[in-house]
């Protein structure tokens, strides 16, 4: 059961798609709106499975991946309060051969497949939202492709921690090393040595699994263009509630990312 007082401390408007809806159309959906806890792990859904919700985060990050029949995966984008998870309603199929999983915990809010295609259907600002948000997301995925394909690993974790910086309310971040190998398709070692070439330059602090991105101007420097490819797009077509940390004054563009890796 999710806590009085963590829900409390939440509000639907927390999430971008949401807070930009017009006040009618915000409170049309309100009372289908459900508070849901999102623990680190927790998966939306799986690969071929009819989609039931859609997903709205709040202070939680979702990764999108595709796993292989060994078992292996890959991230192939990553959503926060800027966005939904379950674009498959409203896309004409209910289902999809990726899988959904909670990168970083925290809440959020999901509706109902019904209700979210009802809304889609009246054609007003939900349907442009999510139109203009799925358009940002396929651009996310198919550069992530290419820096899968094209760019090291060390350039893989700047924009991975850049990308998750970006979808954060706050610097807390909690991770498994695992989960993160998982996430970009590499092996548990490649992350511990590209966090540890980061460490040597101090762009971050890494001691007993705790990451603290320490000077973000310098990690966006050491990232591959990918992470600007995407940036701008999600800027371009979607409301920015939240200031990105790349926007804000210099002096507190060095915010600190802390991120627990557990073993």
């Amino acid at each position: 059961m999710v806590s009085t007082i963590a829900s409390e401390n939440q509000n639907p408007r927390q999430n971008d798609i949401l807070a930009a809806l017009p006040l009618e159309d915000y409170q049309r959906l309100l009372p289908d709106l459900e508070f849901v806890s999102m623990p680190l792990g927790w998966a939306l859904y799986e690969a071929g499975q009819k989609l039931t919700h859609a997903y709205f985060p709040t202070n939680s990050i979702v990764s999108l991946l595709y796993v292989m029949e060994n078992g292996s995966s890959a991230e192939i984008a990553v959503t926060g309060y800027d966005g939904l998870v379950g674009i498959a309603l409203f896309m004409g199929g209910n289902t999809t051969p990726s899988r959904a999983v909670v990168q970083s915990a925290g809440f959020g809010y999901r509706l109902k497949a019904s209700v979210l295609k009802r809304e889609f259907q009246l054609g007003g600002k939900l349907q442009q939202l999510a139109l203009s948000f799925t358009q940002a997301l396929i651009t996310q995925m198919a550069q992530t492709a290419v820096c899968n394909r094209h760019h090291t690993v060390d350039q893989q974790l700047c924009r991975w921690l850049l990308l998750s910086l970006d979808r954060l309310p706050t610097n807390h971040l909690k991770m498994t090393q695992e989960l993160i190998a998982n996430m970009l398709g590499v092996r548990r070692e490649g992350v511990t040595e590209a966090a540890g070439k980061l460490q040597t330059e101090g762009i971050i602090s890494y001691s007993r699994g705790l990451i603290l991105v320490l000077d973000r101007p310098r990690l966006e420097k050491r990232v591959c263009e990918c992470y600007a490819v995407v940036k701008k797009e999600f800027d371009r077509l979607l409301p920015q509630k939240h200031v990105h940390q790349t926007t804000v004054a210099p002096a507190l563009r060095d915010r600190r990312l802390h991120m627990y890796l557990r073993d």
